[in-house]
């Protein structure tokens, strides 16, 4: 006679079981090296978003808040399907599932770099012109009304002007690039939930944490290399092979440049491509890892039937409590009656919200108040700062491992090294450099006094005569150390050389403070030494704060693991990514660029009229605004888990005494609600059952 239970495991396995047994990718590492890698291609592409945060604002003429849509537009495409994924997902056949939504996600990238090709020669704004004959440079002060925008070299045709014009206002390029990162969003969503719940049903308690610890350290090595690759393409010009360089007058310090922003796309969703290969060869379901010695071979055999009757609860008359059978609400019902879970994602909201808009902004912080190039701000991060989380992460989940922390000790640790990253945070507002001096926007005319920033005074006596319109931004630099907004707005009536080597000379507003030297170099003068000082300091404390905020991140997740039963933790994940997709992921970038274009005291201006990108900060507004979001969000974030470490201790402490008092097989609740069995009984759990649950 036939044995039902393997009469069923043949009809749900799409491979017979000898032939599974024996399959190559039958095995658990290769999976976990398999979403590695795809970890690794999804989180370089999204580091690489970020880096490009500041090219694409320039690129395509928008502000901060505009770009922060664009950039939560990967949210967007999240909250479209991650709650479906997440619970209706695990029904099918989860690895190619991953494998779709990788090929979904390389797609999305690849859409994003197109409208560079669609698009026309950056025209950057700029006052100078040339002649097609010799290099001499003109934009001085003259006695005719300048226009504030002349034709960049290479377009000096009015009748190409006019063509490109009409073409920038009939086409709004930068939505290309939002639906891009719609479909990023979309083929990501299954990575997360499918991929750990996968990972997690397949492996030991003892060895879970330590593999989730090894996948987000792996990953991590992705806005590594997202963010030097965001670095390199940063010092390429945008119009790279198709201009002669020698003609661009400005450099990858000033506020107008723009890089080769559209190459790393091209690279990241090529890498994205591969990474999908793998999913398509593995199983439906593993091999369950062996457990450890002390545990008889009969116990093993029970534990597997258990989980294959879980498996396939759809032929089970009397199914448990939280299978899919049960549905979506039902599902939705038990996940928010955990007291626990709920304050879990209060918690990380709030604390995700000052994640996302540091790391969406960080690198423009560090441009504006710092004075570094996006090359070298995309640099620092991916050599510094990516390097330190990776750090902490990997240790957190060997730490979990090697003391077998159980739920009560992972949440002393989450939220001792979240304090301890926060108290570091609060000294970057003693770590801030003083405004640039820009005449009639930070300083007088005079150099003598500070003017209000609510309205700027660039029209002065000196330059009264020269006409000079407000809306170019052509930075000069004078030998004291004033910048000025165009050499015509600082008198200037001669130059000299060509390109980035301009020199201006006869400078009416500039004569009269610097004891008749009268010149001016183009480009925006350079910090002053002591903020280089501060920028080291600065950067000594953002490593030390990300290694401890990230050593309690592994610690932290597996609270959300075991907190829920182990059926909803595919469903559980997937909330969790959904709430914080929805209330951080899309908001925070929103919110934090609107408070940062606030702080603008020098806009841009587009080709055909209208306010562009920013081109100047008031550094001491951006700080405040820009750290005080990040921390006082942490700090809300911070309260509500220690409301999360009482509720652990309240749940656990009757184990915890059952434990030290060696109670044996003691009965004690599994939730802080009833749960029913299976005929409606409560069910519980022995002290030993619960010590291997807790732990990780």
């Amino acid at each position: 006679m036939e044995n039902p239970l393997k009469e069923k495991v043949d009809s749900n396995n799409e491979l017979p079981p000898a032939k599974q047994k024996h399959s190559r990718f039958n095995n658990l590492k290769l999976f976990l090296a398999a979403l590695s890698f795809l970890y690794l291609a999804k989180t370089l592409s999204g580091s690489y978003m970020k880096s490009t945060i500041t090219q694409i604002e320039r690129r395509f003429d928008i502000s901060s808040s505009l770009i922060g849509v664009v950039d939560g537009s990967f949210e967007i495409g999240n909250l479209l399907v991650i709650a479906f994924v997440s619970h209706f997902g695990a029904k099918f056949h989860r690895p190619r599932l991953i494998a779709v939504g990788a090929l979904v996600m390389a797609l999305g990238t690849i859409l994003i770099a197109l409208p560079h090709f669609f698009m026309g020669h950056y025209n950057y704004e700029t006052a100078l012109t040339f002649s097609s004959n010799s290099t001499t440079s003109t934009s001085q002060c003259s006695n005719k009304s300048n226009s504030p925008l002349t034709p960049t070299p290479g377009e000096p045709s009015a009748d190409v002007l006019l063509h490109g014009c009409e073409k920038e206002v009939g086409s709004s390029m930068w939505v290309y690039i939002f639906l891009g990162n719609l479909l990023r969003g979309i083929g990501e969503t299954p990575t997360g939930p499918l991929g750990i719940s996968y990972l997690d049903d397949h492996a030991t308690e003892e060895n879970a944490s330590f593999y989730i610890g090894i996948l987000h350290t792996i990953a991590l090595i992705g806005p590594l290399f997202g963010y030097l690759l965001g670095s390199y393409c940063a010092k390429l010009f945008v119009d790279i092979g198709f201009v002669d360089l020698e003609r661009v007058t400005i450099t990858s310090t000033d506020a107008r440049w723009v890089g080769a922003w559209w190459l790393g796309f091209l690279i990241a969703g090529t890498i994205a491509i591969f990474a999908a290969i793998p999913f398509w060869f593995f199983p439906k379901s593993l091999t369950k890892e062996p457990r450890k010695k002390e545990l008889s071979r009969s116990s093993e055999n029970m534990k597997f039937i258990k989980q294959d009757q879980s498996e396939h609860a759809g032929s089970n008359p009397k199914p448990p409590l939280s299978t899919v059978n049960k549905g979506f609400f039902s599902s939705l019902k038990i996940l928010f009656s955990n007291r626990i879970y709920i304050l879990y994602l209060l918690s990380i909201v709030i604390q995700m919200n000052s994640l996302i808009g540091m790391l969406t902004f960080k690198a423009k912080f560090i441009e504006q108040h710092y004075g570094q190039s996006a090359s070298k701000s995309n640099f620092i991060i991916g050599m510094i700062n990516i390097p330190a989380v990776c750090l902490g992460i990997f240790f957190g989940g060997l730490v979990m491992k090697k003391f077998k922390l159980n739920v009560v000790q992972a949440a002393k640790l989450s939220l001792t090294c979240s304090t301890v990253g926060w108290l570091l945070s609060l000294s970057y507002f003693a770590m801030g450099c003083k405004n640039s001096h820009v005449a009639g926007l930070t300083v007088s005319y005079e150099g003598t006094s500070q003017i209000s920033y609510k309205g700027s005074a660039l029209q002065h006596g000196c330059n009264a005569a020269c006409f000079c319109p407000g809306t170019q931004w052509e930075p000069v630099c004078a030998q004291n150390g004033v910048t000025y907004v165009s050499p015509c707005l600082a008198g200037c009536t001669t130059s000299s050389g060509s390109g980035r080597n301009t020199e201006f000379h006869n400078c009416s507003c500039i004569s009269a403070l610097t004891n008749g030297n009268s010149s001016a170099l183009l480009g925006q003068c350079s910090r002053a030494d002591d903020c280089g000082r501060v920028f080291t300091y600065y950067l000594a404390i953002t490593v030390i704060s990300a290694f401890s905020f990230s050593f309690g991140a592994v610690p932290g997740f597996m609270i959300l693991l075991r907190c829920n039963e182990p059926e909803l933790k595919s469903l559980a994940i997937g909330i969790y990514t959904l709430t914080s997709r929805t209330l951080a992921g899309i908001p925070a970038p929103i919110y934090f660029g609107a408070l940062i274009d606030t702080t603008c005291l020098k806009w841009g201006t587009k080709r055909c009229g209208g306010r562009g990108a920013c081109r100047f900060y008031d550094a001491d507004s951006f700080r405040h605004i820009f750290l005080g979001l990040q921390t006082g969000l942490r700090g809300v974030g911070l309260v509500l888990f220690l409301g999360i470490l009482q509720l652990v201790k309240k749940q656990f402490q009757v184990k915890d005494h059952c434990t030290a008092s060696n109670c044996g097989s003691a009965m004690i609740p599994y939730q802080d609600k009833d749960h029913r069995s299976d005929n409606g009984d409560l069910s519980v759990k022995t002290t030993s059952d619960l010590d291997r649950e807790s732990h990780v």
